[in-house]
């Protein structure tokens, strides 16, 4: 017979003085380490929707659907956690301070519905104010004046955007007309329709 190691023996001792490395799961909710790497969770006041943790995904574990209805335009940001692999390169590439999407402890993932598997925010989007295609979340133009301060005043984009919340300015979200003029670009624009109107504008 095979006599135990000095190991195996002290590892037979601690055990019976300390308690069994094991958890009383389910008996008793498990506390994961401080350190696991569990579901990332958005937070949707940090949160500005620029797409940056979408981008980066290695699983394409996020997705997000821009629903742009002139009514009530907004960006729906979803994660899908039963095919997200905890890497935490989200939350590294989030630019809203790391905060916009964060790992959290949550480990029990287990769902009968599939559709229980998924997270989703809604962010208020803007429209270009010409062709009504989607320019940028409006927390997103926000973030961006507040980060190059006065030198959004370059952009008509980014300061009206910021009057706009303000309450400076009224909303103004299609043109009159397609017939570009000098008025034309003095609006909220997507790239496109900022290019024409300042190649086109008399």
């Amino acid at each position: 017979m095979k006599l135990p190691k000095v190991r195996e023996l002290l590892e037979a001792t601690k055990a019976l003085l300390v308690g069994p490395y094991t958890s009383k799961f389910p008996k008793k909710p498990h506390v994961p380490h401080p350190n696991f790497r569990g579901q990332p969770i958005y937070n949707p006041d940090k949160c500005v929707g620029c797409l940056a943790c979408v981008s980066v995904c290695p699983v394409e574990a996020l997705d997000y659907e821009d629903i742009t209805d002139p009514k009530n335009p907004r960006r729906v940001m979803i994660h899908y956690t039963d095919t997200c692999i905890f890497c935490g390169t989200c939350e590294a590439a989030c630019i809203a301070d790391n905060e916009g999407i964060k790992l959290s402890n949550e480990w029990n993932l287990a769902f009968l519905d599939r559709k229980q598997s998924q997270e989703s925010i809604e962010k208020e989007l803007q429209l270009c104010e010409i062709c009504g295609e989607p320019v940028a979340c409006k927390d997103h133009l926000k973030w961006i004046a507040e980060r190059v301060g006065e030198l959004s005043y370059s952009n008509p984009t980014l300061y009206f955007s910021r009057l706009k919340e303000l309450g400076v300015i009224d909303e103004n979200i299609l043109a009159a007309s397609r017939d570009y003029n000098r008025s034309d670009r003095m609006k909220i624009l997507c790239a496109r329709c900022r290019r024409e109107t300042t190649l086109t504008t008399k």
